[in-house]
């Protein structure tokens, strides 16, 4: 098996092939289709030969890095995309400090061979244009948020120049209108797809599940599906969204409170958190459980990281299985 390490960057990449206990540079090439044509030209011949034969690991870098996994993924190599932080302290652990983009793709290539991840593999091609829709909704949401909060700053001075009011309104506007259209999109998009729907409409009978999470909630199982073969436990989901516990203790003496590891996506969890907070309001699972570790004692923001934590379980478990969710055996798990 060759161990190819490649730093990606906006404009080119650095490879470095792990054989034989050490690394071997291979250089710099463009990020573009044919800078990863002329590397793989530049493998050892009678590995390039067989792609099942090679494994290209390479750092999430702001999406820079897409193009070039799903490049190798049809050309049939192996791909892994190991968490940076992980690769990071794995490195200094081996006493690496430098850091150039040579050096990174050796790193790679040596973690690839001596640290087991696992392998990636891309999305549905339906579940990831669902994805980039809402990423672009969601940016137009947070641009409007600001474009609002200054709207209510220039109202507060009287001194501000109309044509300052005015662009601000023209800007809300047309905000306002792109959020519309991907609205429409993402809806026209359910349509031509009727089982993303059809999962919607499952997630939507979870309690703490609701318009603002459902979409990116769904996105998410569908990537831990595709990512895990469909094998994926339930506690591997949870750390993967970050919403597993991670206790501090040494000794007898240094002790701190429990918190969550926050790894993954952190809008995420602030969006299951405020679908937890939402469903306190009624009575459903959800409220039980919470009532539940309360009355035990349990701090009520703690408690309230717990649900969130379940509502995910439970998505899970409706994702994965395409039941509907059963509230009756929820509420007797919970109690």
């Amino acid at each position: 098996m060759l161990i190819l390490g490649v730093d990606v960057a906006k404009v080119q990449i650095a490879a470095a092939v792990w054989q034989d206990g050490r690394g071997h540079a291979l250089g710099s090439f463009a990020n573009t289709p044919a800078g990863w044509d002329a590397l793989a030209t530049h493998l050892p011949a009678p590995m390039a030969a067989d792609p099942a034969q090679v494994t290209l690991v390479l750092e999430p870098t702001g999406g820079y890095e897409l193009g070039l996994a799903l490049w190798a993924y049809r050309r049939g190599w192996l791909v892994r995309r190991p968490n940076p932080r992980h690769v990071r302290d794995w490195a200094k652990s081996q006493g690496r400090r430098a850091k150039t983009d040579a050096q990174d793709a050796q790193v790679l290539a040596q973690y690839g061979a001596q640290v087991p991840s696992p392998l990636w593999q891309p999305l549905p091609a339906a579940v990831s244009d669902l994805e980039q829709l809402v990423h672009r909704r969601d940016e137009v949401e947070a641009l409007l948020q600001r474009e609002r909060a200054r709207r209510d700053q220039v109202a507060a001075r009287p001194e501000m120049p109309s044509a300052v009011r005015q662009s601000i309104e023209r800007l809300l506007e047309a905000l306002e209108h792109e959020r519309g259209e991907l609205e429409q999109a993402i809806a026209d998009h359910l349509r031509q797809h009727p089982e993303l729907a059809a999962a919607r409409t499952r997630l939507l009978a979870v309690p703490g599940v609701g318009a603002r999470n459902v979409l990116p909630l769904l996105v998410l199982l569908a990537r831990w599906q595709a990512q895990t073969g469909g094998c994926g436990t339930v506690k591997g989901l949870v750390a993967y969204a970050g919403l597993d516990p991670q206790p501090y203790q040494s000794g007898t003496s240094v002790q701190r409170h429990a918190t969550i590891s926050r790894m993954g996506e952190r809008l995420l969890r602030s969006r299951l958190y405020m679908g937890a907070l939402g469903a306190l309001r009624g009575h459903n699972p959800v409220r039980s459980f919470y009532d539940h570790l309360v009355s035990r004692g349990k701090a009520k923001k703690l408690a309230l990281v717990a649900a969130a934590r379940k509502i995910l379980v439970w998505a899970w478990a409706v994702f994965h299985s395409g039941a509907p969710f059963d509230a009756a055996k929820a509420t007797a798990r919970a109690a």
